[in-house]
């Protein structure tokens, strides 16, 4: 109900807008009717509900499981399989492995005898790793080796089995090449140094070859002596297959520092290297032989068959007859066939005018011709007696622009040092070595801090 001072106000507005323009009389009336509409909605707009006031409705289903015998029942319709590895021991018969890994097959067994490919099993090395697959029975579905050893292609070998069949198959194995970096300090000797730095006695054997022309690892070791390594070795699935070459070495012996890097030329034999490109590899073999003893030095001599005394111009060095010959370095055949009292004789020319001359061979190497480019160390006959020879024995001259020097006494040259491009490309592999090798030194720095 409207209030007396609202009635009054109204009556107020009636006489204004009466009193007003027609004009002003139309506004008046347009805004009191917006209004009067604005109130009266107001006035009557419901509110929303309550949710709380909103009806509820509960729906249960239940739900079926399988009983517990179901669910046993259908894990008993797969198959199921077991993976068991074990490692070949000293003395294991193919029985003793089956049985290690669960197998209980006599007719994979007796698959694995008669099939040539599955045979490689039972030649396995002891410490390779045999994987089966096997079912609940100890029927076997699947088993994985790998053969081969460290100097030839590994291959992975699978044995199957489809329904009461058996297949054998080889595939060439995946080998990963790793690059490992070791520290050690000379305590008594070297190998003792490399087994407590977990080395592999390959490598070790590298480390003397690379060091021998500057270290007597005999006499000149000192305790407290240290070395760097670096060096790589290969992978088969995560297990360990072998080492391979020493990629570089830094030896400090009695406060001198030696080093090496392992490089290679292109269309060249690789060789070791010092930091500033210089081969730490002699030019010539001392020896042509690996294993033999001079029985007739560069001196004069009365000779075995003329009975004169007359100047011996080469080293004789008795072994037995189809003994290996190398060639003491790198250069290129100049003769090849008999010379009077030489017998079968080779001439290899070097660079800077040196000349090797090996006579009396019981017969030349396969392939061997004038012309052709020899490496150090290739085999180019074999020891014999032929020409004027009381017994089989290498004659073996060393020339200097065609004059004989005893190659016993002689500063053997190392080969020609690393230049132009092969030298840029040997400086960003020293580089590298360089990092590493300081890498090794602050780890050891701080393992000495460490212990104090």
């Amino acid at each position: 109900m409207l209030s007396k001072d609202k009635i009054l106000n109204a009556g107020s507005s009636v006489r204004l807008l009466f009193g007003a323009s027609r004009k002003a009389r139309i506004i008046s009336a347009s805004a009191l009717f917006l209004a009067a509409c604005a109130f009266g909605a107001a006035g009557v707009a419901p509110m929303p509900p309550d949710p709380s006031d909103l009806p509820v409705k509960s729906i249960t289903e239940e739900i079926a499981l399988p009983s517990l015998s179901e669910q046993i029942a259908s894990l008993q319709t797969k198959e199921q399989l077991y993976l068991r590895e074990e490692t070949v021991r000293a003395g294991d018969t193919l029985g003793t492995l089956l049985n290690r890994l669960g197998v209980d097959d006599p007719a994979a067994a007796a698959f694995i005898k008669s099939d040539r490919t599955a045979y490689a099993i039972l030649q396995l090395r002891t410490g390779k790793r045999v994987q089966a697959q096997i079912d609940g029975d100890g029927r076997l579905k699947r088993l994985t080796a790998t053969v081969g050893d460290g100097g030839n292609a590994l291959k992975n070998l699978v044995i199957s089995r489809q329904g009461e069949r058996f297949t054998a198959s080889e595939a060439t194995a995946t080998i990963e090449r790793r690059i490992e970096m070791h520290s050690g300090e000379i305590r008594s000797s070297l190998f003792a140094a490399t087994d407590a730095a977990q080395i592999p006695d390959n490598v070790a054997s590298q480390i003397v070859d690379m060091f021998s022309t500057n270290i007597d690892f005999a006499s000149d070791l000192r305790r407290g002596d240290r070395f760097n390594v670096v060096y790589e070795t290969f992978w088969q699935n995560g297990n360990f297959i072998r080492a391979g070459r020493v990629l570089a070495g830094e030896f400090i012996n009695a406060g001198r520092t030696y080093q090496s890097v392992w490089f290679e030329e292109a269309g060249k034999q690789g060789g070791y290297y010092t930091f500033d490109g210089k081969s730490l590899k002699k030019a010539f073999l001392k020896s042509p032989l690996e294993f033999s003893r001079i029985s007739s030095g560069f001196s004069m001599r009365v000779h075995p068959i003329s009975g004169q005394w007359k100047r011996h111009k080469g080293i004789d060095f008795a072994a037995p007859t189809g003994t290996a010959i190398r060639a003491a370095g790198e250069g290129t055949v100049d003769f090849v066939g008999r010379q009077n009292g030489y017998g079968n004789v080779v001439i290899i020319k070097h660079w800077n005018n040196y000349s090797t001359t090996y006579a009396h061979m019981s017969r030349f190497a396969k392939g061997i011709r004038k012309g052709m480019k020899v490496a150090q160390g290739d085999v180019i006959g074999y020891v014999g007696a032929t020409g004027w020879a009381t017994g089989p024995h290498l004659h073996y001259e060393f020339r200097v622009n065609n004059e004989p020097r005893d190659p016993m006494s002689i500063q053997v040259p190392n080969v020609q040092p690393l230049a132009g491009a092969e030298l840029q490309r040997f400086h960003n592999v020293a580089a590298d070595i360089k990092h590493r090798f300081a890498l090794l030194n602050a780890r050891d720095e701080g393992t000495k801090l460490a212990s104090k």
